[in-house]
C-alpha cells in the first residue's frame, strides 16, 4: 500500500492539473511545479531516506513516513494558492523519499525463504510496475466524478490502513541510533540528484541547450563525482560504494534505470495522445490502462514469483524487456483514427505482462544478500535507479517526441484550413518516434540484464549470518 500510494502520486495529478490550475489560477509557466517539485523531494532524499531508515529502525521511519505522506496529501488537497500546492507535493516527496526505502528494506528482511521471498516481491514487482497506470484511472475517476483535490486526499485513509498493519504486523531489527550521519555525504549526495532530477525537468519547457539547464547538469554531475569521492573515504558512509561495485546489483541498477527512462516517457505520451488526438475523457484514458495493470500483476504474481526461485533473473528479465519493447512497436501502429481494440490494446497488454516480467526480479535480486545494516541504503538505490530513468526518459522522450511533431507540421501544413487535421497527425508522428527509441532502450535494458545480472537462483537470500561455532556444531 506504501509504495502504490508512492507511485500512484507521481502519476495521479496529471489528469487532476488542469482543474487544479483552473482553481488555483496556476499560471502555465508555473504548472509543472506541480509534477517537479515531488520529483524533486522524492528524487534527490532518497539516498538520506535509506540511510536513516538504517540508522533509526525501518518499521520507525514506515510509520513516520506514511503520517507525514498522509498529512502533506491533506494539505495539498486543502490548498488554497498555488505555493500552498507547491510545498504539499514537495513535502510528499520528502516523506516519500523516506517510505519508499524503509518498505523495500522491510521485505528484504521479512521474508527470507525463496518460495515466500517470490510472492512478495511479485506482489510488490506488480504495485510498482503498474502503479503509473493506476495513478491514471484513479485520476480520471475522482476528478470526473469528486473533484481534483481527491487525488490528493485519498492518500490520508490509504495511510491509515498502511499505519494500522504496519503497527499490527511488521517487526524489524533495532536501528543504529548511536552511528553517526554522513553529513557531507548528505549535502554531496542529495544536493547532486536534486540538481540532476531539476535538470531534466527544466529540460522539456525550457530545451536542452538552456544555460540553466546545462548548469544544473554540470552542477549535478561534480557534485555526485565529489560524492563518490568522499564516500571511498568517510569511514561510515551515507552510500558504501560496495554495493554499486557488485556486478550483478549494477546490473540490476542499469536495467532498472534504462526500463523505466521508456516505459515513464511512454506512458506519459500515450496519455496525452488518447486525450488531444483521440478525444478520450480523463475516465475513458484511465480504464484504457487497466488491461496493461492487469497483465502486470499476472505476470508478477504468477508467472516471476512461480519462476524466480527455479531460473536466473535475467531468464526473466530479459524476455520481458523484449515483452515491453515489442508492445511499444505495436504502439506505433496509432493513428488519428485508431480503435483502441485492435491497434492500443494489444500493445499496452504486452507492455503489462514484460514489465511484470523485469521488474520483479530486479527488486528481488537487487536486494539479495544485503547485510541488515544496509537494507535501507540498498533499497533507496534501487528506488534512485528508478526515479532518475524516469525524469530522464520523461524529459528526453517528450523533447524528441516535440521536436518531431514540429517538424512535421513545418513540413505538411500547406493549407490553413487543414491545419487541426495536420496538428494532430503531427502529434501521432512524435509519438512513434518517440515509441521507436523508447523499444531501443528498452532492447539495451534486456541487454544490460543479460550481461550483468548473472545470479542463480538460489542467490536470493539475505546475507548470511556468521554463527557462534557451538551453534554450528549444534
Amino acid at each position: 500500500m506504501a509504495q502504490l500510494m508512492v507511485v500512484l502520486d507521481a502519476t495521479i495529478v496529471n489528469i487532476a492539473l488542469p482543474s487544479a490550475q483552473h482553481d488555483l489560477g496556476i499560471s502555465d509557466g508555473n504548472r509543472q511545479w506541480v509534477v517537479t517539485a515531488y520529483t524533486l523531494g522524492f528524487g534527490g532524499l532518497l539516498l538520506l531516506g535509506g540511510r536513516v531508515a538504517d540508522l533509526v529502525g525501518r518499521k520507525r521511519t514506515f510509520v513516520i513516513g506514511l503520517i507525514g505522506f498522509a498529512g502533506a496529501s491533506a494539505i495539498g488537497g486543502a490548498a488554497t494558492t498555488s505555493g500552498m500546492l507547491f510545498g504539499a507535493r514537495a513535502l510528499q516527496g520528502s516523506f516519500a523519499a523516506v517510505l519508499a526505502p524503509s518498505a523495500l528494506s522491510l521485505l528484504t528482511i521479512t521474508f527470507t525463504d525463496p518460495r515466500e521471498r517470490g510472492k512478495a516481491f511479485g506482489v510488490y514487482g506488480a504495485v510498482a510496475g503498474s502503479g503509473s497506470a493506476i495513478g491514471f484511472l484513479a485520476g480520471g475517476l475522482l476528478t470526473q466524478y469528486l473533484d481534483w483535490r481527491w487525488c490528493l486526499y485519498v492518500n490520508v485513509p490509504v495511510a491509515i490502513v498502511a499505519v494500522v498493519g504496519a503497527l499490527t504486523v511488521l517487526r524489524d531489527r533495532p536501528g543504529h541510533a548511536g552511528a553517526r550521519l554522513d553529513v557531507l555525504g548528505v549535502l554531496l549526495g542529495c544536493g547532486g540528484l536534486v540538481a540532476l532530477v531539476y535538470g531534466f525537468s527544466e529540460a522539456q519547457p525550457r530545451g536542452w541547450a538552456d544555460p540553466v539547464v546545462l548548469a544544473l547538469f554540470a552542477v549535478g554531475a561534480v557534485l555526485l563525482a565529489v560524492f563518490v569521492w568522499w564516500q571511498s573515504r568517510v569511514p561510515r558512509p551515507l552510500l558504501p560504494l560496495h554495493i554499486l561495485q557488485d556486478r550483478i546489483r549494477a546490473g540490476c541498477f542499469l536495467t532498472m534505470s534504462l526500463a523505466v527512462f521508456s516505459v515513464f516517457g511512454v506512458s506519459l505520451l500515450l496519455t496525452f495522445c488518447l486525450q488531444v488526438v483521440l478525444g478520450y475523457s480523463p475516465l475513458r484514458t484511465g480504464l484504457g490502462y487497466l488491461p496493461m495493470t492487469l497483465a502486470s500483476v499476472v505476470a508478477s504474481t504468477q508467472i516471476s514469483a512461480r519462476l524466480l526461485p527455479r531460473v536466473a533473473p535475467r531468464m526473466l528479465m530479459a524476455p520481458g524487456t523484449m515483452l515491453t519493447a515489442t508492445g511499444m512497436a505495436l504502439l506505433t501502429r496509432i493513428t488519428v483514427d485508431s480503435a483502441y481494440a485492435t491497434e492500443i490494446l494489444p500493445g499496452l497488454v504486452l507492455m503489462g505482462l514484460g514489465m511484470g516480467l523485469t521488474f520483479m526480479p530486479i527488486y528481488a535480486t537487487a536486494t539479495a544478500g544485503v547485510a541488515p545494516h544496509e537494507s535501507g541504503v540498498t533499497s533507496a538505490a534501487v528506488s534512485t535507479s528508478q526515479q532518475v530513468g524516469g525524469s530522464v526518459g520523461t524529459a528526453l522522450l517528450n523533447t524528441l517526441a516535440t521536436t518531431s511533431g514540429t517538424a512535421y507540421l513545418a513540413a505538411h501544413l500547406h493549407d490553413p484550413a487543414e491545419r487541426a487535421t495536420v496538428v494532430r497527425q503531427g502529434t501521432v508522428h512524435g509519438f512513434t518516434v518517440a515509441l521507436w527509441w523508447a523499444a531501443g532502450v528498452m532492447l539495451l535494458a534486456g541487454l544490460a540484464a543479460i550481461l550483468m545480472v548473472e545470479a542463480k537462483p538460489a542467490a536470493h537470500g539475505p546475507a548470511p549470518v556468521a554463527l557462534p561455532q557451538d551453534a554450528r556444531r549444534c
